[in-house]
């Protein structure tokens, strides 16, 4: 199986090596640059297969890099961030960010994020992508690990919308705006809670269907 190439993005030396230290053990081919000129030079003349990228940079920040290679790359983007609040997220999300971490973060939980980006966007082979998706919607129906689920006609819409942006943040905001059926923003979170019970989502340890708090929710398909 082909190699996963990542590029790191950090201006915290220690920071850099304990993260490309774990990657490459996990058999990762990880390069390392400190500043957001070197990234984007490094995006525009080699091949990634995704990104993570710090926000504080020494030159200019992390939003700026978004923007820029987002001019000739999809590739998929993971942020790191001391940043924790609701507009620092939003920023990165609006400027083609697909994922975001908030420091410190455990690195079992970054691999993880990593192997969920590249099954998503990568071209590389990977053995999840040979397995069954756990939801499907096929003639109509949604489908959970292979089972079909009953739902109302509002749970099915809004599952549906998830399973289409699956892997990815899709904002509140954007799920209210696309549901014209729902009877107040408040219910949207009731509706969330009853789909949680029809999968055994826990709604605090949620396996499938996650809250990413102050954006919105992620369906990990």
């Amino acid at each position: 199986m082909q190699q996963a190439k990542i590029l790191l993005i950090e201006d915290d030396e220690l920071a850099s090596e304990m993260v490309y230290s774990y990657l490459q053990e996990c058999g990762f081919e990880v390069t390392a640059v400190f500043t957001a000129t070197e990234s984007v030079s490094y995006v525009k003349n080699n091949s990634y297969d995704l990104l993570i990228l710090d926000l504080n940079l020494p030159d200019f920040d992390g939003y700026e890099v978004l923007k820029s290679i987002r001019k000739f790359t999809s590739i998929p983007v993971i942020v790191s961030s001391g940043y924790e609040d609701t507009k620092s997220k939003l920023l990165a999300f609006k400027y083609g960010a697909t994922d975001y971490m908030v420091k410190p973060f455990d690195l079992e939980e970054l691999e993880a994020r990593i192997w969920i980006q590249l099954g998503r966007y990568s071209e590389i082979e990977l053995e999840e992508q040979k397995e069954q998706h756990t939801f499907e919607i096929v003639d109509g129906t949604v489908y959970f690990q292979g089972e079909p689920l009953t739902l109302t006609t509002i749970e099915y819409e809004i599952l549906s919308l998830l399973i289409k942006n699956s892997n990815n943040v899709i904002q509140r905001e954007t799920l209210l705006d696309s549901l014209s059926s729902l009877s107040s923003p408040r219910s949207l979170d009731n509706h969330i809670k009853n789909i949680r019970k029809k999968i055994g989502d826990n709604g605090n340890k949620a396996k499938y269907l996650k809250t990413e708090y102050g954006v919105g929710y992620i369906l990990i398909n």
